[in-house]
Formats: C-alpha cells, structure tokens, sequence
C-alpha cells in the first residue's frame, strides 16, 4: 500500500466515524426534545389541575358562605312559628272586643289593652325580618297563599283574594305559613247548546 492509498483509507475512516457521531448527535436531540415535549405535557396537564381544584375550592367556598348566611337568616324560623298562634290570639281579641261598640268601658279599655300588645308583638316580629302577610285585593298566589274555597264575587277580578281566613307571615321574604285566603272564582261562561 502506499502512502495515499493509506491516507485515503484514514481520511474515509476518519468521514464514517464523524459521519456516526452527527448521527448519534441527531438522535440525541430528538430525544431531548420529545422528552421535552413529554415534560411540557405534564407541565400543562398539572396546571389545568391546579385550575380546577382552585375553581372548585371556590365553589366550595361559595356554598358555605351561602350556607352559612341561610342558616343566621332563618334560624329563627321555629321560633316565630310557634309565635304566630299567639298573633292570630290577639287579633281575635281585638276584633271581639270591637264588635260589643260602647256597652262597657271594660270591655273597651280591655280592647285597647289587646290592641296595644298586639301592636306591640307584631313590631318585635318586625325588628326580626318578620312581615305579614294580608293579600286582600292582590292576584292569588300559590306560593304565598293557600286557597281555603272559591266564592263567587262580582265585584271583584278573577282569582283574586276576597278574603283573608288567616294572615300568612314571611320570615326574609320567605314564607313561614301561607296567608288563608278566600278567592274569587270566574263567572261561568254562558253555555252553548250542543243540539244546534
């Protein structure tokens, strides 16, 4: 052999082996860069984790807030429930005691007594969010009003309230017993005559 075909053979030796480490050099990258890839994958799939597990935290937080403010708002609702009786009471006794006109000055100064105290019961209820509920005149409503019987009335609008049986009350504009109500039932319509 001589001295270039020598040389030749190196140079060719020393090309294929540079040419296998530009191969293994490009098949490194490739593989960082789809670890890479996988890596940011991850990265975004546990964010979008984060995301959620933050949203639903809040809601969390959210429902109990509004628990929580139910619960102070209408804690009080057995207790005024168990006082309505006592409002309905005096009510009566007013209304008795004006129906007997001058016949005794007992009687009326008792009246007065009992208005006074009911008077005095209804504004306490009322420091508490605790309104009545009267709806003589107003549209029948079934969530506020409960329907005792239907009565004819002339004067007055279809399916309205004619008549209060017993005062509803409402505790935060929620009702704690429907109002009683008597309601005006539409005129019949004339009727026709089938045979014609």
């Amino acid at each position: 052999m001589s001295k270039d075909e020598d040389r030749n053979e190196q140079i060719d030796e020393l090309n294929e082996a540079a040419a296998a480490a530009g191969e293994e050099e490009q098949e490194a990258p490739q593989e960082e860069v789809s670890e890479l890839e996988s890596l940011n994958e991850q990265l975004q799939d546990s964010q979008e984790q984060m995301l959620r597990l933050q949203a639903e935290m809040q809601n969390v937080r959210r429902r109990a807030e509004i628990d929580v403010e139910k619960a102070h708002k209408f804690a009080l609702e057995k207790f005024v429930k168990e006082l309505l009786p006592v409002a309905d009471s005096l009510e009566k006794a007013v209304e008795s005691t004006q129906g007997h006109g001058d016949s005794s000055e007992l009687v009326a100064s008792i009246g007065q007594g009992v208005e006074m105290t009911l008077s005095l019961f209804l504004s306490s209820l009322k420091k508490f969010n605790v309104e009545p509920v009267n709806p003589v005149g107003e549209p029948f409503d079934p969530q506020v009003h409960e329907a005792m019987s239907m009565v004819s009335a002339p004067d007055a609008e279809p399916n309205s309230v004619v008549a209060v049986v017993q005062k509803g009350y409402l505790l935060n504009e929620r009702v704690i017993r429907p109002a009683m109500v008597m309601v005006a039932k539409a005129e019949d319509a004339p009727k026709v005559d089938e045979q014609a």
